[in-house]
C-alpha cells in the first residue's frame, strides 16, 4: 500500500503552480508556431509572434505568462489502496499547495479569487479557495491534473442542453462568434457531450487538458464519430476567420478536444470551454517516493520569431505626452503603434469608483487626471526583485463598456487600451466622443511588462490590483482596433478573413 505524504502533496502542488505559470507546454509552442509559419493575417502574425516572445522569456525569467495568473482547478484520481500519511485533508492540502504557490517570494502570482461572489467579493489574499474534484480509481497511486484558468476565457464558457436530434456542430458554429476575443485565441476548445448539465461542463474542463493532437489525427484519419466531430469543428472554426486575439486571420482554434459520457434519451447536454493563449496545466503522478518532479523544458524548444517591433516601415512610435485629437484621427485600424509617455491604469472597480464619484458631484482623486490621455485596462502582478511591475497584460475590454460614455464625457480621456473586441455601447461611446481603442496582446504579459519603466499608484490604494497606476512606457506595442469613426478591426478582420477562406458564406453584423 502506497503512502502519500503530506508536505510531497502539498509541495507537488505548488511546484505544479509555478511551474505552469512560466511554461507553456511544449505542444502548444508548437501549434502556435505552427500557425505563425500558415498565418497570412499580418496583424494575426505578429500576435502569434508576440505570444511566442512572450513565452520565451517568461521561461526564461519565470515570470508569469499572463497578469491573470488564474483560479486553480486540482483534479485527483487517488487509488483506492493509496493510503494518505497526512493530519489535513485532501482539500486542506491542496489549498494549502496554492496559498504557498501564490505567494512564492520569488515569483509573486496575483491573488484574483474573490469570497461573497454575489455580496461584498472580497479578495481571499492567497487565491484560495481551489476547484478540486475528485475520484477513487483503482490502484496504489495519486494522479493529478493541476491547472490555472484565466478569468477571461472562463467566462466565455458555454452550455447548452440540445435536442436528441440537434446537430452539434451547428450549434458550436453559432456559439463561437458570440464568444468574441476575450479568450485570447487561439487556444483549445474543450467540449463536453453527455451526461447531465454538470457532468458536460467537467468533460468540458477535461477536455482543455488534454494533449494537442490535431494534426496527428489531419495525417491519420478519424478512427470513430468523436474523432470526425473534432476534424470537422477544428475546420469549421478556423473558416469562420476570427483569427488571433479576434483581429481575423486563419487559425482561430489549435485544437478542438471532446470527451462524451451516456446520457438520457431525452437529452443531450452539451459544453464548451475555450483555453486560453495562456494554456497552463501540467499532469503528475505520486507514488510515496516523494514530491512530483517537473521536467523543465529546454529553451531551445521555443522558435525565433519576429513580431515587428523593431520595424520601421509598419510601426508608428506614438509620444503619448505630445499627442492629440488630430493626431488619432489618423489612426486606422489594424495599424501597430509603439507608445511612449505616461499613461494611467484602471479596470472594473476603479471605473466603478470614479463613475460613483462623477454621480455623487465629486472630483477625482489628485493625481488622476484622464483629459487628453489613454487609461490602459490592466490588474498587473506585484513585482519582484528588481522589476518596475510584474506581468501587466489586458484585461477584457468590454467589461468597461457600460462606463466609457460617461468617462469619455466627464473627463476628456483621449484613447483606452484593452484586449478583445468593445461592444456596440462601447463602439458608440468611442465613434460619439471621436476617442480610439488600442488592444494589447492578451497571453504577452510579461513582454507588455518590459515596456513599463515607471509606476507609482496613484489611488484607490484599497483595491489591490486593481488601483489606479500611472505607468511610463517605452515602445509598448499595441494595435488600433476601434478608431475615431467607430470603425471596428473585430468586425472588419474577421469578415475579410471568412470571406477569403471561403468556407462559410459571411454574414454581416
Amino acid at each position: 500500500m502506497t503512502a502519500i505524504r503530506q508536505d510531497d502533496f502539498i509541495q507537488s502542488v505548488e511546484d505544479a503552480l509555478q511551474f505552469i505559470s512560466y511554461y507553456h507546454p511544449k505542444d502548444f509552442i508548437d501549434a502556435v508556431h505552427s500557425a505563425y509559419q500558415r498565418e497570412e493575417s499580418a496583424a494575426a502574425k505578429a500576435a502569434l509572434a508576440q505570444i511566442l516572445t512572450n513565452s520565451r522569456m517568461c521561461a526564461m525569467g519565470k515570470r508569469p505568462i499572463c497578469q491573470d495568473t488564474g483560479i486553480v482547478t486540482v483534479m485527483l484520481e487517488i487509488g483506492m489502496h493509496t493510503q494518505w500519511d497526512a493530519e489535513m485533508t485532501v482539500e486542506d492540502m491542496a489549498n494549502e499547495g496554492v496559498r504557498r504557490a501564490y505567494s512564492h517570494p520569488d515569483n509573486v502570482l496575483r491573488a484574483s479569487i474573490l469570497a461573497d461572489p454575489a455580496g461584498a467579493r472580497s479578495n481571499t489574499k492567497d487565491n484560495t479557495p481551489a476547484i478540486i474534484h475528485t475520484k477513487v480509481v483503482a490502484g496504489d497511486k495519486v494522479n493529478v491534473t493541476v491547472a490555472a484558468k484565466g478569468g477571461g476565457s472562463e467566462a466565455k464558457s458555454k452550455f447548452i442542453m440540445l435536442n436528441p436530434s440537434d446537430d452539434i456542430v451547428e450549434w458550436v458554429l453559432k456559439t463561437v462568434p458570440t464568444m468574441g476575443a476575450g479568450w485570447c485565441p487561439p487556444g483549445i476548445l474543450g467540449i463536453g457531450i453527455g451526461g447531465t448539465a454538470e457532468k458536460a461542463m467537467l468533460l468540458a474542463k477535461e477536455a482543455c487538458m488534454e494533449h494537442i493532437d490535431i494534426q496527428d489525427l489531419i495525417a491519420r484519419g478519424p478512427n470513430n464519430r468523436i474523432e470526425e466531430l473534432r476534424l470537422e469543428i477544428y475546420e469549421k472554426v478556423n473558416a469562420l476567420g476570427i483569427g488571433a486575439q479576434g483581429l481575423g486571420g486563419l487559425t482561430t482554434v489549435l485544437d478542438v478536444q471532446i470527451k462524451d459520457y451516456p446520457t438520457h434519451a431525452a437529452n443531450k447536454p452539451v459544453a464548451m470551454i475555450p483555453n486560453c493563449a495562456a494554456t497552463r496545466h501540467v499532469h503528475f503522478e505520486l507514488d510515496g517516493s516523494g514530491p512530483a518532479q517537473m521536467q523543465t523544458p529546454d529553451l531551445n524548444d521555443w522558435p525565433e520569431v519576429s513580431w515587428g517591433g523593431d520595424s520601421s516601415g509598419d510601426v508608428k512610435r506614438i509620444n503619448l505626452d505630445e499627442i492629440g485629437q488630430d493626431d488619432i484621427e489618423t489612426w486606422k485600424t489594424g495599424d501597430t503603434l509603439l507608445l511612449s509617455g505616461t499613461m494611467l491604469t484602471g479596470r472594473d472597480a476603479a471605473h466603478k469608483k470614479m463613475i460613483d464619484l462623477f454621480n455623487q458631484g465629486k472630483s477625482l482623486p489628485n493625481g488622476v487626471d484622464l483629459k487628453g490621455k489613454f487609461i490602459y485596462y490592466v490588474g498587473p502582478v506585484d513585482p519582484v526583485r528588481d522589476e518596475v511591475i510584474g506581468p501587466a497584460g489586458p484585461t477584457t475590454a468590454t467589461r468597461m463598456d457600460k462606463f466609457t460614455d460617461q468617462l469619455l464625457e466627464e473627463t476628456g480621456l483621449l484613447g483606452m487600451i484593452g484586449k478583445a473586441e468593445r461592444g456596440p455601447a462601447g463602439v458608440e461611446a468611442i465613434k460619439k466622443h471621436r476617442s480610439v481603442y488600442l488592444i494589447a496582446v492578451g497571453g504577452a504579459a510579461y513582454l507588455v511588462s518590459k515596456a513599463i519603466k515607471k509606476s507609482r499608484i496613484v489611488a484607490f490604494e484599497e483595491l489591490g490590483m486593481e488601483a489606479i497606476h500611472e505607468f511610463v512606457v517605452e515602445d509598448m506595442p499595441v494595435t488600433v482596433a476601434v478608431s475615431t469613426d467607430g470603425e471596428s478591426a473585430h468586425q472588419t478582420g474577421p469578415q475579410h478573413w471568412q470571406q477569403k477562406i471561403g468556407k462559410i458564406p459571411v454574414v454581416s453584423n
